[in-house]
């Protein structure tokens, strides 16, 4: 349903609906008025009744009596990741005419469903189901797909909350979910009848509608009593047996065969076997049209990064990635090497896995995962030894990380670390192997794009601005670089000072214009400078400390490197690139190399080389909600942020004052 585009005032009940940070932009930024007792009534326009909570029924009554007209929400049908307890929604609906989940009487859900659809209507429905399914998501997104022992033929039951509104607001009872158990064990005499609790009675906080002991007495009955995303169960169920669960809507989406003993919102449209008569009201439609209304037409969607209301697409890719990067990393870790700075972002970057700490038993943090921050001995990260590297990304910040300005990026390699050039790292292993196919090339060279138009790179140091010298010579650039950073212990195996790049450099390029900047935690002091570096102005024509890396850039004609992460961002702006070392993107065909790695013998196109480096390989979080996102979207923010900066405040000026500190006496 939507509200009338002028701003309307909205009289709400009930502590916990005024509470729900994502009502107001859900509500297309409405005014809320609070309306609870002993409070006066404010000057609504309307009233505000959340399902079937303590509070509608406060809400109903103030509308009957100031005679106001009563909006019912509830949450959608793609709600959150966590449960409801836990995260508001992503998603409601609203409904002018009832609830959805009470078939006593027409809901606005039922009025859209009869409608019909459109050829291009039922064309997105039906390309949204397939999205859904190939998503893998659920209602609710926080398990895993745990390797569970499944029977090789089995119908699925599926309990719900006792006193769930939707039951008897389903003309169901406690009754129903017996006589549903009776009719899958009868009608599938030579299947198992696997019946799967809740989530909110996994999680301890309410109790089922079975009697378990009953239960327990059923012949070929398993009961599924452990955290299961529903996705695999849906997918290889012979059949599906709900009351008024959404998981029977869920099980239509994934083209299962579905039985109802309830007469939930999907029920009675000639779409499912129902056992309860449907009403008047509901007549034979396609699954298109109950798909459109139900996901499309009906709710309404939040857009988690930007606080929007969004299309149902935009949150089901979020909620899909969420899910991905959740579980890419075992259930259980333990951090090693991450400093009180760090430990904010560790947290962020490992949701959907639980951080053991040092009080744990030894034997469990044996057997989860392990985190390292910065470089780990080989001997330790052997592959599937469940041990991972960590270090910054490469669209970090803006700010420099020694002054501890938190990051939007993290590489978990498992492999090795990237600017380990003694042995192979997972970004390696992408660019030696991974295919990448069109779809993934045409991301990278429009995300390529976007970071050269923006001018944005690793840090996005604020600076004054430099201007090409008047001359006809070669203009080259030599970026400096920390000397005990340990991309020059295991990614330079012969140079592996600055001054010695600029020697070398001079050496091959007499006649050329040398621009040399030293690192910016050099500048800025929180690291120490490279041996004798002071001495540089000797050996280049200029040296250039606060001018942004990408306006050097653009304006010289090459750039000479160790392992400099500026050689990348060179490349991204089609500037040839000469290493003197042997940094991740050496080795490719893409630039000179003094140093060849010889196990690097695929010729990878600049596209190819930013997929695997800036999209496969590392992990982004948003700054703005704190979950997983994507590199496009971590872009973004970065423009933003350095839109936003101040030049200084006082955090920095402490982070840094202590890092030079620390520099001075290590």
């Amino acid at each position: 349903m939507t509200l009338p585009s002028a701003r309307r005032r909205l009289a709400v009940t009930g502590a916990g609906v005024w509470r729900n940070r994502h009502l107001a932009a859900l509500l297309d930024d409405h005014e809320l008025l609070r309306a609870d007792f002993p409070r006066a009534f404010p000057p609504a326009d309307a009233v505000l009744a959340w399902g079937q909570r303590p509070s509608a029924a406060h809400a109903r009554a103030l509308a009957a009596r100031h005679r106001l007209p009563l909006l019912c929400i509830e949450d959608g049908f793609l709600r959150s990741v966590g449960l409801g307890a836990d995260e508001p929604p992503l998603s409601i609906v609203v409904d002018d005419l009832g609830i959805y989940f009470d078939a006593s009487r027409e809901s606005r859900l039922e009025a859209l469903v009869r409608a019909g659809v459109t050829a291009a209507q039922a064309a997105r429905a039906l390309a949204l189901r397939e999205a859904w399914c190939a998503a893998r998501v659920s209602k609710y997104n926080h398990l895993r797909e745990k390797a569970v022992s499944l029977p090789e033929d089995f119908v699925l039951v599926v309990d719900q909350t006792a006193g769930d509104a939707s039951i008897a607001g389903g003309l169901a009872d406690a009754r129903s979910f017996v006589r549903m158990l009776e009719a899958a064990l009868a009608e599938h005499p030579a299947s198992t009848v696997l019946l799967k609790t809740h989530p909110d009675v996994v999680a301890g906080r309410k109790r089922g509608c079975f009697d378990m002991a009953w239960v327990a007495q059923q012949a070929r009955v398993q009961v599924l009593a452990e955290g299961v995303h529903p996705v695999p169960l849906l997918a290889r169920a012979r059949a599906v047996y709900t009351v008024t669960s959404q998981l029977g809507f869920e099980a239509l989406l994934h083209g299962r065969p579905v039985r109802t003993f309830g007469m939930p919102f999907y029920a009675g449209w000639g779409l499912t076997d129902d056992a309860l008569p449907p009403p008047s009201r509901r007549a034979p439609v396609t699954l298109a049209a109950l798909v459109h209304a139900a996901l499309v037409a009906y709710p309404r969607y939040l857009d988690p990064e930007t606080g929007a209301r969004c299309e149902p697409e935009v949150l089901l890719d979020w909620m899909a990635l969420q899910r991905r990067q959740r579980a890419r990393l075992p259930e259980q870790l333990v951090a090693h090497g991450f400093s009180p700075a760090k430990r904010p972002a560790l947290h962020r970057f490992t949701a959907g896995s639980d951080l053991l700490s040092r009080m744990t038993p030894a034997r469990a943090r044996a057997q989860a995962g392990h985190l390292h921050w910065g470089y780990v001995a080989a001997a330790s990260l052997a592959p599937g030894a469940g041990r991972w590297c960590v270090e910054d990304g490469f669209l970090r910040s803006v700010g420099l990380g020694a002054e501890l300005v938190q990051p939007l990026s993290w590489v978990f390699d498992d492999v090795g670390i990237y600017y380990d050039a003694t042995r192979p790292s997972r970004l390696e292993t992408l660019l030696q192997q991974a295919p990448f196919d069109p779809a993934l090339c045409a991301r990278a060279a429009a995300l390529r794009a976007a970071i050269v138009d923006a001018g944005i790179t690793k840090y996005n140091v604020a600076g004054a601005s430099w201007r090409r010298p008047q001359t006809d010579r070669r203009v080259i650039l030599v970026p400096g670089q920390v000397e005990s950073d340990a991309s020059i212990r295991f990614g330079a195996p012969a140079e592996k000072t600055n001054l010695g790049l600029l020697r070398a450099v001079r050496r091959e390029c007499p006649d050329a214009w040398l621009v040399y900047k030293p690192h910016p935690d050099v500048v800025a002091g929180v690291r120490k400078p490279g041996r004798d570096e002071h001495r540089a102005g000797d050996l280049c024509d200029e040296v250039v400390t606060d001018a942004p890396m990408h306006t050097l850039i653009a304006a010289v004609d090459e750039v000479h490197v160790l392992t400099s992460l500026a050689g990348f961002e060179a490349l991204l702006r089609g500037k040839p690139v000469t290493c003197w070392g042997q940094p991740f993107y050496a080795g490719w065909g893409l630039t000179r190399d003094r140093v060849p790695v010889s196990r690097r013998t695929r010729q990878v196109t600049l596209d190819e080389l930013v997929a695997a480096t800036l999209i496969l390989y590392p992990v982004y979080v948003s700054r703005r909600s704190g979950t997983y996102t994507t590199p496009e979207r971590a872009l973004a923010e970065l423009q933003a942020w350095r839109d936003e900066m101040p030049a200084g405040g006082w955090r920095r000026a402490l982070a840094r004052h202590f890092m030079r500190w620390r520099a001075r006496w290590l």
